[in-house]
């Protein structure tokens, strides 16, 4: 089933939210600048801070749990423990509930759905590339592997299959190197975080392998992941289950050489489902993380009866076997009862490019005339890079059913019809 976006016109309130976030950008700075004037790297702190970035809203800036619960909206679940969640409508942007939105804190493999939106436009899937010992090195110590080898020849597309479904930090680091490094990597990761205006995000490394300095918030999470999904590939790597991924050549018992492949299975629970945990009905992605600092991250989308929704859990203070699964099914649960219902605490926003076209357009302007274009405006779901990671707004084609409004020199994207069900229902295939 389609799922239609809202159509507003960019009001005075987009105006107010716009100059908010210009401030938001202009603290940000110090994020990426040089480092005899930069400020002292963000750190995650003990408890949530009582003023926090007021982006998307200033009732998420809020300490605490954010909902506006009115006569005949289903209570929250009970037993969320986790540090910080957020639920969120997919495509109007709507944010129906958070806790501690804003709160930063470490994001473990999650966020890989950056390094992903950052880098998946490079190269085609079909793409080769041969692994050197240099493309492996920084791998940290305890890291998640898919079982990248030296020497061997791997595809583009069967590097993402690590990423996505084994959380693979190798993959990462070959993907990193064909980039021209990690380093350059990570900075193309954190311009891009800036234009999402995911100002909670400041990456150090490119797999979420724990580090100094390196945060995230479940606002920011939130704001990556509608960003990905606009992406066919991405949706098409975070939903999928299992797949084969090429082994290592040896010799077989003729002596000659062959290669082989081995099973790997996606480590999102909610897709593969484990022994205390189903698969959730209608999820479709989208990336998990664990480590001894950030403790369990995740972030995922769901569709039922035509709504999809964002939810994203980050540290369950439970320590239970797949808590933040459990946590998650609940939140999805609760927002697909009251989705229509609870009135909104906040809105994901769009790239800082669309939002600074929008106001520059003025408050009467609709986004679909701010750029020249033509049409109705559609609030924006998020950018849809297809170019270069750090190269502004890249010309975006190809996706069924989408929206193109022309913006800011660019072409910004919105994708009206999520092929989730179909996703679905291949997935529930034997």
């Amino acid at each position: 089933m389609a799922c239609t976006l809202r159509t507003v016109p960019a009001t005075e309130k987009t105006v107010r939210r716009s100059a908010l976030v210009a401030s938001a950008v202009l603290l940000s700075t110090a994020l990426t600048a040089p480092a005899a004037l930069a400020a002292p790297r963000p750190t995650p702190s003990a408890t949530p801070p009582a003023h926090t970035s007021v982006v998307g809203g200033e009732r998420l800036a809020k300490p605490g749990t954010q909902v506006n619960l009115a006569p005949g909206t289903p209570v929250l679940p009970k037993e969320l423990s986790a540090r910080s969640w957020i639920v969120a409508d997919a495509e109007s942007g709507d944010v129906l509930a958070a806790h501690n939105a804003h709160w930063r804190l470490a994001p473990a493999s999650t966020l890989k759905m950056l390094f992903a939106d950052t880098l998946l436009p490079k190269w085609p899937g079909t793409t080769t590339h041969r692994v050197e010992s240099s493309d492996l090195a920084g791998v940290g110590a305890g890291s998640s592997m898919v079982g990248v080898k030296e020497g061997e020849t791997y595809t583009v597309h069967d590097l993402w299959l690590g990423v996505f479904l084994r959380s693979g930090n190798d993959a990462v680091h070959v993907l990193s190197a064909m980039n021209g490094g990690v380093d350059r990597t990570v900075e193309e990761m954190n311009e891009h975080a800036e234009e999402l205006q995911a100002l909670d995000t400041h990456a150090v490394s490119p797999d979420g392998y724990d580090a100094p300095g390196q945060v995230s918030s479940a606002y920011d999470l939130t704001l990556i992941a509608r960003s990905g999904l606009q992406k066919k590939d991405f949706r098409e790597y975070a939903s999928t289950v299992r797949a084969q991924f090429p082994g290592e050549t040896k010799k077989n018992k003729k002596g000659k050489r062959v290669r082989g492949s081995f099973e790997i299975q996606n480590t999102n629970r909610l897709l593969s489902g484990d022994y205390d945990v189903p698969v959730y009905q209608g999820i479709a992605g989208v990336k998990n993380g664990n480590t001894t600092h950030a403790g369990a991250t995740f972030t995922g989308v769901a569709e039922r009866d035509g709504k999809v929704l964002l939810v994203t859990v980050m540290n369950p203070q439970k320590k239970e076997s797949n808590e933040v699964y459990k946590e998650t099914a609940r939140l999805f649960d609760w927002g697909f009862a009251a989705a229509g219902k609870v009135q909104p605490v906040g809105e994901l926003v769009p790239p800082k490019s669309v939002e600074e076209a929008n106001a520059a357009a003025g408050p009467s302007a609709s986004p679909g005339q701010a750029g020249g274009g033509t049409g109705a405006g559609a609030k924006p779901v998020a950018s849809a890079h297809t170019g270069g990671g750090a190269d502004g707004m890249g010309v975006a084609l190809g996706i069924a059913g989408g929206v193109v409004v022309l913006l800011a020199g660019g072409v910004f994207l919105v994708n009206r019809r999520w092929p989730l069900p179909d996703l679905v229902r291949r997935r529930s295939r034997p």
